[in-house]
C-alpha cells in the first residue's frame, strides 16, 4: 500500500511554513500545486522539482501550514486523479534565487501582497507558468447542467469560497437552465475559480459546472434569501418569502455532494447533519470519515471566531483589536496568545460579521506589519479559569457599551467602509474647535492633511490623515475619546475624501 509505505519512511519534521509535496504526476503545473494551499492562506513561494515529481510550497504563516497538513493527513489530496503526499519540510523558508538540486525553480510566487482580498497568492505562479492573466471582471456566470439533485446557494458559497471572499450570489432559471451569478471581492479570485472549477461536477456524474465571466461588473442584490444573498449586507430584507428550491428532489443519504478542495480532488459534504450555527447561511453536513470531528474544514461559513496573525506584539492590545474589528461588527471576546503575542483570536457576534471583518481587514497594515485575518478552527474563545495566568490577554467585551451594531436594523450596516485615510468624526461637542481636533490627532502621531466640518451638522466632521495605516492607528486611539462632561468622540472610516 503506497500510503503506508510513504508514512513508514517519513521522518517527522517539526512544523514549518515550508511543505514538501511528493508523488506529483507529470504535467501538473505550479499553479495546480499552489491551489492545494490556497484554502488555508496565502502561498508565498513555490519550488517545483519536475524530474522528481516533488515540490516545496511555502505558506505565509505557520498556522496556515499546520492547518493544511492537519486537513490533508486524513483526507489525501489528489492532482490529476493521483494521490499526492504532504509533510513538513526541513526548510524554514524557501530561497529560490539559487539552483536547488540542479533543478531550476519553475514557478516562484514572489511577494503576493498585490491581492489583498481572499487568500490568493497565485498571480505570479500563473505568470511564471506562462499564463497571461486576461483582463476581466470579478463576476462569474455559472450554468449548472444535468441538475439531478438540488443545488443551493449555500452549496455554491461553500464551493466558491475556497478561492477567495464571495461578496454576492444571485440564482435564477433562464432558457430552462439553472444559472447563477457570483461576485468575488477580487478579479484574480474569479479567474482562479473559473480555471479550477469549470467542467467539474458538484455530485458524481451530475450537476456539472460551466463557468464564464459575466459582462456585469457589479451585482445588485435586493434581498437576502435562498435565491440571492449579499454577504456584505446583513440588513437586507428576506423579500416576498419565495423559497428557492420548491423541489421535492433531495439527494439520498448515500449520494455525496463533492466539495472542491484542489484542482482535481473534490471532497464531500454528506453524512450526519451538523446543527446550523446562528447567523450561518445554512446547515452544513460534514463527512466524518474524511474529516475527523476535531478538524474543521477551513473557510466554511458559520464560524464567528477569527484567527488574526502577523501582529506587532509590542503594540497590539486586546482593546485595540476590539476597537478596530468593532468597526465591522460587535466583538464579544479577544484573546492574544500567551506564548505567541503576534497571534490573536477575535470572536464576533455572528458568522456574517466575521466574514465582513476578514474582507476589510485581511492584508491591512497595523503597527508596521501586514495583518492576516482568517476563520479560526475554534467556535468560541474560552475565558481563563480563576487563578490561571493570563496577564490580561483575554478580554470579554460581550456587554460593552461600545458595540456599534446593537440594533439589528441599524442604518450603521449601510455605513461600513474599508479602512481609508479619511475618518468620519461624530458626536463632537459644540465647544470643540477645528484646532482642538487637529491638535488631538497630531498628539497621537497623526499627520493632518485636511479637515472639514459638515455644513448641516457641526457635530460631524471629516479628517484626512497621512496614510491609511495612520488612520487605523488614530481610530484605535481616539474612538470613544472623552471630551469631558460625558461627551465621547465617535470615529469610523469614511468613503469620501476631503
Amino acid at each position: 500500500d503506497e500510503k503506508k509505505k510513504s508514512k513508514g519512511n517519513r521522518s517527522p519534521c517539526p512544523p514549518s511554513r515550508v511543505l514538501h509535496i511528493r508523488q506529483i504526476p507529470n504535467g501538473v503545473t505550479g499553479a495546480e500545486v499552489a491551489s492545494l494551499g490556497l484554502p488555508f492562506g496565502k502561498v508565498t513561494n513555490l519550488l517545483m522539482l519536475r524530474g522528481k515529481g516533488q515540490a516545496f510550497l511555502e505558506m505565509a504563516s505557520l498556522d496556515a501550514a499546520v492547518s493544511m497538513v492537519n486537513y490533508y493527513t486524513p483526507a489525501t489530496p489528489h492532482l490529476h486523479n493521483q494521490p499526492v503526499y504532504i509533510q513538513y519540510s526541513n526548510y524554514k523558508e524557501l530561497r529560490t534565487d539559487n539552483q536547488h538540486n540542479h533543478a531550476r525553480p519553475q514557478a516562484a510566487l514572489q511577494g503576493v501582497n498585490a491581492v489583498q482580498h481572499g487568500n490568493l497568492g497565485i498571480t505570479s505562479a500563473l505568470a511564471a507558468e506562462g499564463a497571461v492573466l486576461p483582463s476581466h471582471g470579478s463576476v462569474l456566470r455559472i450554468i449548472v447542467e444535468n441538475v439531478f439533485y438540488p443545488v443551493t446557494l449555500d452549496m455554491l458559497y461553500q464551493v466558491f469560497s475556497k478561492f477567495g471572499f464571495v461578496l454576492k450570489i444571485v440564482m435564477f432559471h433562464k432558457n430552462n437552465q439553472f444559472q447563477a451569478l457570483l461576485q468575488y471581492a477580487d478579479a484574480t479570485n474569479a479567474y482562479y475559480a473559473k480555471m479550477s472549477l469549470d467542467g467539474h461536477s458538484i455530485y458524481a456524474g451530475c450537476c456539472t459546472l460551466r463557468i464564464d465571466f459575466s459582462k456585469l461588473t457589479n451585482l445588485t442584490v435586493k434581498y437576502n434569501n435562498d435565491k440571492s444573498r449579499d454577504f456584505t449586507r446583513i440588513d437586507l430584507p428576506f423579500g416576498d418569502g419565495q423559497r428557492t428550491m420548491e423541489t421535492s428532489l433531495s439527494a439520498p443519504f448515500g449520494k455525496k455532494p463533492l466539495l472542491l478542495m484542489s484542482s482535481d480532488a473534490i471532497y464531500i459534504f454528506s453524512g450526519p447533519s451538523v446543527p446550523p450555527v446562528p447567523g450561518a447561511p445554512g446547515p452544513l453536513t460534514v463527512t466524518t470519515s474524511a474529516v475527523p470531528a476535531h478538524m474543521p474544514i477551513p473557510g466554511i461559513p458559520g464560524n464567528s471566531v477569527l484567527l488574526v496573525s502577523n501582529l506587532n506584539p509590542e503594540a497590539i492590545t486586546p482593546y485595540g483589536l476590539f476597537i478596530l474589528f468593532g468597526v465591522y461588527g460587535d466583538v464579544h471576546r479577544v484573546k492574544i496568545m500567551f506564548k505567541k503575542r503576534g497571534i490573536a483570536l477575535v470572536q464576533m457576534a455572528d458568522a456574517t460579521q466575521a466574514q465582513l471583518a476578514i474582507n476589510y481587514l485581511n492584508g491591512q497594515r497595523l503597527y508596521g506589519r501586514v495583518m492576516h485575518a482568517t476563520l479560526s478552527k475554534y467556535q468560541t474563545i474560552q475565558l481563563p479559569r480563576e487563578g490561571q495566568e493570563d496577564k490580561g490577554l483575554t478580554k470579554d467585551y460581550s456587554n460593552s457599551p461600545l458595540h456599534r451594531f446593537k440594533n439589528p436594523c441599524s442604518k450603521k450596516f449601510q455605513n461600513i467602509f474599508p479602512p481609508s485615510a479619511t475618518l468620519h468624526l461624530s458626536n463632537i461637542p459644540p465647544s470643540v474647535t477645528v484646532d482642538d481636533l487637529k491638535n488631538l490627532f497630531t498628539s497621537k502621531g497623526s499627520t493632518v492633511k485636511g479637515f472639514k466640518f459638515f455644513q448641516k451638522d457641526c457635530k460631524m466632521a471629516l479628517i484626512q490623515l497621512g496614510s491609511v495605516e495612520e488612520a487605523v492607528h488614530a481610530l484605535i486611539e481616539l474612538h470613544n475619546h472623552d471630551f469631558g462632561e460625558n461627551q465621547h468622540l465617535r470615529v469610523s472610516f469614511s468613503k469620501s475624501s476631503i
